[in-house]
C-alpha cells in the first residue's frame, strides 16, 4: 500500500474532518476523473451527464468497452453526501456497440426502490447526439454501510479535474488504472492506493470493471481465435470489500453453439488470504 488508507466511517463524529477526508478521497479517486464522468450530486457546477468516447474506451472490434459504461453509471447506490455506499451488483446490457458514437449520455438515472439498507437503480445510456439511439441498459444494487454526519455540501473540485485528450498515444485503460499481466498469465491490480480506493478504504468499482473486462477479452479472444469481440452482457457481484491487494483475476471461457463466448471470473485479494471479493460473468459476440 502506498499510504495508509483510513475508512471514512471512522470520522462520522467530526463533520469537518469527514468533509476534508471526503474531498481528498473524491478528488484522488481515478475512476470518474479518468473516464470523464461528472457528478452533479457531488460537485458544484453545471449538470453534465455526458461522457466523451475516446479511442482508449473502444475494444479492438471498434465497439465501446463495457467498463467505461459501467463506471459512468453506478446505479443502486446512494450519493456519498447522504450515505457511505457499497455496490453489490452491476449489470450492463449493451444494445448497440456504438461504433460511430462520439459521446454517450446517462439518462433516467436513479433508484427505483430504496430500502433501509439496500437500493435498486437503473438507467439508460444513449447516444448524446441522437438520444433515441440506445447504447446500453444498466441496473445496479447497492448497500448503505454507514451514514455521514450532517452538514456536508457539494464540493468545488475545480483544479482537480483530469483533461484526457483523445489521441493515438493514449495508453490502454488497463495501463492507466495500474493493471498488468503477470508472468504467470494472470491480470492483476496493484495493492490498494488512494487512486483506486473508495472512501471506505476498499477497492473501487472502476478499476475492477477495467481489469475484469481486460482479462475477459483475453479469455474470449483465445477461445474465439480473434480479438474482435464485443461484450453484450456484463454482470458483476461485489461480494466483499477488497482491502489490501494485489488483486488477481481468475477466469475461464466457454464457446456456445451460436458462436458467442461466455467468460466467468473471480477477483481475489491476494493480500487478504487470497479471498475472492468479486464475481463477474460476460457474454461476447464475435464480430470479426
Amino acid at each position: 500500500m502506498t499510504e495508509q488508507l483510513r475508512d471514512i466511517r471512522e470520522l462520522t463524529g467530526d463533520t469537518d474532518a469527514y468533509r476534508d477526508e471526503l474531498f481528498r478521497r473524491w478528488t484522488g479517486l481515478l475512476s470518474y476523473r479518468y473516464i470523464g464522468r461528472k457528478h452533479s450530486s457531488m460537485n458544484i457546477g453545471d449538470v453534465d451527464d455526458t461522457v466523451v468516447i475516446r479511442r482508449d474506451m473502444r475494444n479492438e472490434a471498434g465497439g465501446i468497452m463495457v467498463a467505461p459504461l459501467a463506471i459512468s453509471s453506478p446505479e443502486g447506490c446512494q450519493t456519498d453526501m447522504v450515505a457511505v455506499p457499497n455496490p453489490v451488483i452491476a449489470s450492463v446490457q449493451i444494445v448497440d456497440p456504438g461504433y460511430d458514437v462520439d459521446r454517450v449520455e446517462i439518462v433516467d438515472s436513479g433508484n427505483v426502490h430504496q430500502g433501509r439498507t439496500m437500493g435498486y437503480g437503473r438507467c439508460k445510456i444513449v447516444d448524446a447526439d441522437n438520444p433515441e439511439r440506445v447504447i446500453a441498459f444498466n441496473e445496479g444494487q447497492g448497500a448503505i454501510i454507514g451514514i455521514p454526519p450532517e452538514g456536508l455540501d457539494k464540493m468545488d473540485v475545480s483544479g482537480t479535474e483530469l483533461v484526457i485528450e483523445d489521441s493515438t498515444d493514449l495508453p490502454p485503460l488497463w495501463q492507466a488504472f495500474g493493471a498488468s499481466k503477470r508472468a504467470d498469465g494472470h491480470w492483476v491490480l496493484p495493492p490498494l492506493s488512494v487512486e483506486l480506493a473508495s472512501p471506505d478504504a476498499a477497492l473501487h468499482i472502476g478499476p475492477q470493471h477495467v481489469v475484469l473486462e481486460t482479462a475477459a477479452i483475453d479469455l474470449a479472444a483465445a477461445a474465439a481465435g480473434t480479438r474482435k469481440v464485443q461484450v453484450v452482457s456484463w454482470h458483476v457481484m461485489f461480494m466483499s470489500r477488497g482491502k489490501i491487494g494485489p488483486f488477481r483475476v481468475e477466469g475461464t471461457a466457454h464457446t456456445g453453439t451460436t458462436g458467442r463466448v461466455g467468460v466467468r471470473m473471480l477477483l481475489h485479494d491476494e493480500g487478504n488470504a487470497d479471498k475472492p471479493v468479486t464475481s463477474a460473468a460476460a457474454i461476447f459476440d464475435v464480430v470479426g
